[in-house]
């Protein structure tokens, strides 16, 4: 029993040291809102909601969304205010503009150096300036920074940005995000170290005082065969089969706790191959785009060959490797007669199953797996030398190869892997699937990404099946292969991508680049399906350069920008990080090395005095309170029950002892 006394005492002796250490941390990370926190009404002086209202205009033309945010501020307080609000938006949003209204004023932002542009904020705000500060602190979550909005001062911020859609499926997804979600990091986190944290959170049932209107008008340039949204009621109006308005069926209820998702699918059953153009002051800019056939058939497929890159080394025992061998299985098992296979294990080096790929009946399909079970690899994880090997196995002409490469990711040398990939996109199709409890998610995902290609991630066996039958699909119809794009007598330069993969029925080819001189000649598209050649050709001259189309520029800037970051220069090279710099001024764009600066160059706040204002947030909906909860609540109901623990040892010992006193 005494024992028992001295453990527990040592516990809560430690556990309230560690406490007093936490809570003193928590204090500074409270001066510097470091930590999770909710929102809490104070002085009725200070306006603590003075974000009024945000106003979405959404304009889908073809392939290219344009959004316009209108977000208004106001000081309905009694003293000067500094707002901050963190917002998200999408990853592959290209934001070109910013406005700062005050008044009658507009003050239209210019885009520097993230540094300069912070210099000139502080700067603005200490001289009692009004200012707004536009950052971008991660792909999808930007900060707004405001100075010295005056008592009853109304500031409205527009901001511009633009996306491409892409379809996956044939499905068109138009996404407006409107929350970011609570998060609790580590505290080395650099993000959350430069935007101040997480922001206020409302509490359930209190008014958030900020309303939201969402509009949009999608002409897709084809008849919309389907259109539906995920998240909101909404009110469309159709103009003309290919034409439709809508707007939110609720505008006056709140509906900013959820991101608003729009779904939408195009008629048409042939491959459609589309261009866009733009002449701008300096440069001239093109899309174009080979959409799949709505509907597949059998027949459309060319012959396929599937080579497995199968991880085996030890990290990789048990449902890792389990759930290799089912994807192998059922991926092969639907296989034509003409279609082949073929697997390279690797771990400290590489084994191959044959020589050449092989047909895929039962017998060759035992053969593989017997193969896996047998490999157990041990020391480094070569992955470079697998896909290399993979690469340079023999081919036939016109059948479509997909390495698939099986893998948990623990390995070095990413950076190598993805350039190998972009190099040889168009020898093969390349997939990932990350397999395991703690996927490298970098390395997946960069393989997808310099792939062209979505990344798929198994992290337990519940969800084994879904996202092996959703990664069969995906990959199992290519529609056109060995492709080969070329223009004649239209001259272009800065192509991006400069290889590509086959053409499947879950993905389209798209490419963006410059051009010189006069919008003339051919762009031409051929390859093999599974009727045989195919062949076709766009005239560049019945495209005529639309105005319209300025979004390619900032389309053109995101991409290299968004290559750059993928691979890993722009995060790891001072070389990389001055070209992400460059592309940002250059073509007036958000980065994160280039931010928004608007200042008016008036004083109206003459002593600099004002107070901090964090915009809080609505929860997510459907995310309880306790996600915001910090670490330290958790250490104060550990020390209560070492406390009760405590105290029912004490009692027993007690009552132990006066019932040897009675005893005796």
């Amino acid at each position: 029993m005494r024992n028992k006394i001295r453990f527990f005492s040592m516990c809560l002796l430690l556990t309230m040291a560690a406490m007093f250490s936490i809570s003193v941390t928590a204090q500074d990370r409270a001066d510097k809102t470091l930590s999770p926190y909710f929102f809490v009404k104070g002085d009725s002086k200070i306006d603590r909601l003075p974000l009024k209202n945000t106003n979405v205009a959404i304009s889908v033309s073809g392939v290219i969304a344009d959004v316009k945010v209108l977000q208004t501020y106001r000081n309905e307080g009694s003293r000067p205010i500094n707002a901050t609000y963190m917002f998200p938006a999408s990853t592959r949003a290209a934001v070109y503009s910013m406005k700062m209204r005050i008044g009658n004023q507009v003050i239209t932002a210019k885009i520097k150096r993230r540094e300069e542009a912070k210099q000139d904020f502080e700067k603005a705000k200490k001289e009692g300036k009004s200012a707004s500060l536009l950052e971008e602190h991660r792909p999808n979550v930007f900060s707004m920074k405001l100075a010295n909005i005056m008592p009853n001062d109304e500031i409205e911020i527009e901001l511009r940005y633009t996306e491409l859609q892409t379809p996956t499926a044939g499905i068109y997804e138009l996404v407006y995000p409107t929350v970011v979600g609570p998060r609790y990091p580590s505290s080395d986190d650099e993000s959350r170290q430069e935007t101040g944290a997480d922001p206020p959170r409302l509490l359930k049932g209190d008014e958030s005082g900020s309303s939201l209107h969402i509009s949009a008008r999608i002409s897709a340039g084809l008849p919309i065969a389907e259109l539906s949204c995920l998240s909101h009621q909404i009110a469309p109006e159709w103009q003309d089969p290919g034409v439709a308005r809508l707007t939110l069926d609720e505008p006056d209820a709140f509906q900013g706790n959820r991101d608003f998702i729009l779904r939408y699918r195009l008629t048409g059953d042939q491959i459609n191959s589309g261009l866009l153009l733009f002449r701008g002051e300096d440069e001239n800019f093109f899309l174009y785009m080979a959409q799949p056939p709505r509907r597949v058939m059998t027949e459309d497929i060319p012959s396929r060959e599937y080579i497995f890159v199968v991880d085996v080394s030890g990290s990789m025992e048990g449902f890792p490797l389990n759930t290799a061998k089912k994807l192998l299985t059922d991926l092969i098992g639907g296989l034509k007669p003409t279609d082949v296979f073929n697997v390279v294990l690797f771990a400290g080096d590489s084994t191959v199953l044959s020589p050449e790929s092989l047909t895929a009946n039962s017998e060759n399909i035992d053969r593989a797996i017997s193969l896996i079970e047998q490999q157990r690899g041990g020391g480094g994880t070569e992955l470079l030398a697998a896909v290399q090997t993979a690469m340079n196995l023999p081919r036939e002409s016109g059948v479509s190869r997909s390495v698939v490469l099986v893998t948990d990711g623990y390995i070095s040398g990413e950076r190598g892997v993805f350039d190998y990939i972009r190099k040889n996109l168009d020898r093969t199709n390349m997939f990932a699937f990350g397999i395991g409890s703690s996927v490298n998610r970098y390395l997946i995902e960069g393989v997808a990404k310099a792939g062209m290609g979505e990344p798929f991630v198994v992290e337990s066996e519940a969800e084994a099946e879904a996202v092996t039958d959703k990664f069969r699909q995906y990959i199992q119809s290519p529609v056109l292969t060995n492709i080969k794009i070329e223009t004649k007598g239209f001259e272009t330069y800065d192509v991006y991508p400069v290889k590509y993969p086959d053409l499947l029925a879950e993905r389209p080819i798209i490419i963006f680049g410059k051009w010189l001189g006069e919008p003339t000649g051919t762009i031409e598209i051929s390859g093999k399906t599974g009727a045989g050649d195919y062949h076709t050709e766009l005239d560049v001259a019945g495209v005529a350069p639309d105005e319209g189309n300025q979004a390619l520029r900032y389309l053109w800037a995101r991409s290299r920008i968004a290559e750059l970051s993928d691979f890993g220069q722009g995060e790891t090279s001072q070389e990389g990080i001055e070209e992400i710099t460059s592309i940002g001024l250059k073509y007036n764009l958000l980065t994160k090395y280039t931010s928004f600066i608007a200042v008016r160059e008036v004083v109206s706040n003459p002593n600099g005095s004002a107070d901090d204002v964090n915009q809080p947030l609505p929860l997510p909906i459907g995310v309880s309170e306790m996600a915001v909860g910090s670490e330290p609540e958790l250490l104060w109901l550990l020390a209560l029950a070492l406390l009760v623990g405590f105290g029912v040892l004490i009692r027993r010992r007690l009552e132990s002892i006066n019932w040897r006193g009675a005893s005796a």
